[in-house]
């Protein structure tokens, strides 16, 4: 599957739980993924989050314990993200030897499953520590704004 796909998918249900984690899925420009899309992507769900937490009313508390859990999950996407142009080199290395060896195409691969593994744990933490901090209703009003106003509508 494509990152930009996986990360589509897991950023769905982090989004419902109100974590700028979304943001995840939008990591795919430039060296590392770092690039200014997704620079400008983490802003466009850090702020649609904060509108949905203030339609949600948290206190303070709950948003610093909603941001740190959001803050650690993007870390963890940027610190796991490879750098797409040396991961292709190694890619294209290894389709144009005379042979191809098997076990350092499934090293590949076991590599970048780690690296999503490792996200996917990121988010999964992010998203229980986000449920916890909010209330039955706050978790509500949430949900029902990433359902008016979810992906593709927080312009």
């Amino acid at each position: 599957m494509k990152r930009r796909t996986v990360l589509g998918l897991v950023a769905i249900p982090v989004v419902a739980v109100a974590t700028g984690a979304a943001a995840l899925a939008a990591w795919a420009q430039g060296p590392g993924g770092h690039g200014m899309h997704g620079r400008m992507m983490k802003r466009v769900v850090s702020a649609a989050l904060d509108e949905a937490l203030d339609q949600a009313k948290v206190t303070p508390e709950q948003r610093a314990a909603i941001h740190a859990s959001r803050g650690r999950a993007f870390a963890a996407f940027e610190a796991h993200q490879p750098d797409r142009r040396a991961h292709r080199e190694e890619v294209l290395a290894l389709f144009e030897a005379d042979r191809i060896d098997p076990a350092q195409v499934e090293a590949l691969h076991a590599k970048m499953h780690q690296r999503h593994e490792t996200i996917h744990a990121a988010v999964t933490q992010a998203i229980l520590e986000i449920h916890d901090t909010l209330t039955p209703e706050q978790r509500r009003v949430v949900t029902q704004f990433v359902r008016s106003h979810g992906p593709g509508r927080w312009h």
